[in-house]
């Protein structure tokens, strides 16, 4: 991590969303946020939208159909046994199977697409901005050449409120 970044620390919830709300309402959208739990306004804030739900739909979508054609084919088509009175088609006998896959399915392909999506791989090293950034303290991490002119603004909003690293 060779960049320098601007770090606003603190200690609760309620200072960093005002903070956050403050910084926002210059102009100025923090590079991230890092909390110990999810805070509502600070993910509407960002305003940065995932479409993994889309994607993890396709997929079970795909899997069920993929693995119903397979069973049908393979119990159907290529190597029909008939015995004991067994249907021709035992399609309800599919139906564990196929909601047991399609969910393993689903599963595997979501993780997949989402370290893809956020590059975590093994052996990469981690960034980490601060020591307890997700333990206990409530860090926004800014880019000090997106904000410009209003460096010493967002400097002192943040010392108000919590503290700048």
């Amino acid at each position: 991590m060779s960049k320098k970044y601007i770090l606003g620390v603190f200690n609760d919830e309620a200072t960093l969303v005002d903070a956050f709300e403050k910084i926002k309402a210059k102009g100025i959208l923090p590079t991230e946020v890092y909390t110990p739990y999810p805070i509502h306004e600070i993910l509407e804030g960002m305003g940065k939208k995932t479409r993994i739900t889309h994607a993890a739909f396709f997929y079970g979508l795909f899997a069920a159909v993929g693995i119903l054609s397979f069973l049908t084919y393979a119990a159907v088509i290529d190597w029909p046994l008939h015995y004991g009175g067994k249907p021709f088609n035992a399609f309800p006998s599919f139906i564990v199977v196929t909601i047991v896959a399609t969910i393993l399915s689903i599963t595997l392909l979501t993780l997949f697409t989402f370290s893809a999506r956020a590059k975590i791989f093994p052996g990469k090293k981690a960034d980490i901005f601060h020591e307890r950034a997700t333990d206990d303290k409530f860090v926004i991490v800014l880019d000090p050449e997106k904000l410009g002119d209003n460096a010493k603004a967002v400097e002192e909003i943040i010392r108000e409120h919590g503290e700048v690293e």
